[in-house]
């Protein structure tokens, strides 16, 4: 009955469409936005801001100036250290021996192990001058998720994922997938290795010496 009604009224129809054209378009503009961002995700939206301020820092010509070197590097430091769970990440490379240390020792590896990330890739992401980033998707399992995207820099791209967890409502990173090579993974093997040839305190000898030779910019 009702789409006689409508058959029969083409005028009246066509003139409450056009009546109320803007507040259609407009709905349909708020439903795809809702769309988009329920997709994305608040790991992928708090993924995005950090990466957008590194490239933001990394693309800045002023702070490419050599004296600008160190306070360039602060800078990047702030922001990554604002999304990466460095204690984390270092209990999960260590394995089971984090068990064993008390705080102190701990805290200690902790600073060790960020130092020697930061450092070895500090290089890596200044240097960087491609294209920028592309969000492919997220997956989600209660405190946990995973982003995955994609690093172009010219003809190259190279899959990158983020793994994180939900902490006091915000979202840390405790992994990063290179082409499928899990970081903490990778440090996990060479640790192992070096725990089971010769011992704990050796390993964090080794940390000391590698970070002390990377400090500098």
């Amino acid at each position: 009955m009702i789409m006689s009604m409508v058959k029969d009224r083409p005028t009246e129809t066509k003139r409450f469409l056009s009546r109320h054209a803007a507040v259609i378009m407009v709905l349909a503009i708020l439903l795809a936005v809702s769309a988009t961002l329920s997709y994305a995700g608040v790991p992928t939206d708090s993924m995005k801001t950090t990466v957008d301020e590194v490239l933001r820092i990394v693309r800045d010509n002023e702070l490419k100036q050599p004296r600008k070197a160190t306070e360039r590097r602060q800078m990047l430091e702030q922001v990554v250290d604002a999304r990466f769970d460095y204690r984390e990440m270092s209990r999960r490379a260590l394995g089971a021996p984090w068990n064993n240390l008390s705080d102190q020792e701990q805290q200690e590896f902790v600073g060790l192990f960020r130092t020697l990330l930061t450092n070895s890739y500090a290089n890596k992401i200044e240097t960087y001058s491609g294209e920028g980033v592309q969000y492919l998707n997220e997956r989600m399992e209660k405190e946990y998720a995973e982003v995955r995207t994609k690093v172009l820099s010219g003809k190259t791209e190279i899959p990158l994922d983020y793994r994180l967890i939900n902490k006091t409502n915000d979202w840390r990173v405790y992994d990063v997938v290179v082409d499928g090579i899990s970081l903490v993974n990778n440090y996990r093997g060479q640790f192992t290795k070096i725990i089971q040839s010769s011992s704990y305190h050796d390993l964090v000898e080794q940390l000391r010496k590698k970070s002390e030779k990377l400090k500098d910019p």
